[in-house]
């Protein structure tokens, strides 16, 4: 089952707000909007693309503990980006010091920023070039760093801000860089 994209344009522009609203209406069906309005219903992961994801999410949060450097994120988290999209990824973080910057209610809805850091997991239903626009969209509304982890093919692709993206193959493990210090993810 693949990501089913809705375009509402002829009947609704539809806002951040409006979005949000809808989400909090039908809080069991997972959504995202395109910078162009269009509303995208994600299809619920198998076992072995929720298990990566899962752990890839604990050894983030381990290293987020240690640190202390910022907040880690869930992929039931939607980010509201600057460029107009509401995404989400399927792990995140933020620094400390830009999620303390948020009011608590902009932290308790969908946090309006672009999160520094995040990893997109290509599961067996994606398609990909839907999910290497996304990262090209978080690019442009500010990420730093972000992984998309691509096992059926055996290649991770690195996005970096102002630089042409990487192609790693086979890689056994990805490091953090200069965004995440010291974090290194093992890639099995």
């Amino acid at each position: 089952m693949t990501a089913i994209t809705l375009n509402l344009e002829p009947l609704i522009d539809l806002t951040h707000e409006q979005f949000y609203e809808l989400c909090m209406a039908n809080k069991d069906v997972a959504m995202e909007r395109s910078p162009a309005g269009e509303l995208i219903i994600m299809p619920p992961v198998g076992g072995g693309s929720g298990r990566k994801e899962a752990d890839y999410i604990i050894d983030l949060g381990i290293w987020n503990r240690q640190t202390g450097l910022g907040v880690v994120f869930s992929s039931s988290t939607v980010f509201k980006l600057p460029r107009g999209g509401d995404r989400s990824p399927d792990a995140a973080w933020v620094s400390q010091a830009r999620w303390d910057a948020l009011t608590p209610e902009e932290q308790e809805k969908f946090p309006p920023l672009c999160p520094d850091f995040v990893i997109e997991l290509r599961s067996k239903s994606d398609r990909l070039r839907p999910l290497q626009a996304k990262m090209q969209e978080y690019l442009a509304s500010g990420l730093k760093l972000g992984w998309l982890i691509n096992p059926q093919d055996q290649w991770v692709e690195i996005y970096r801000r102002g630089k042409n993206v990487e192609v790693i193959e086979t890689p056994t493990i990805l490091l953090g860089e200069d965004v995440l210090l010291g974090f290194e993810l093992e890639i099995t």
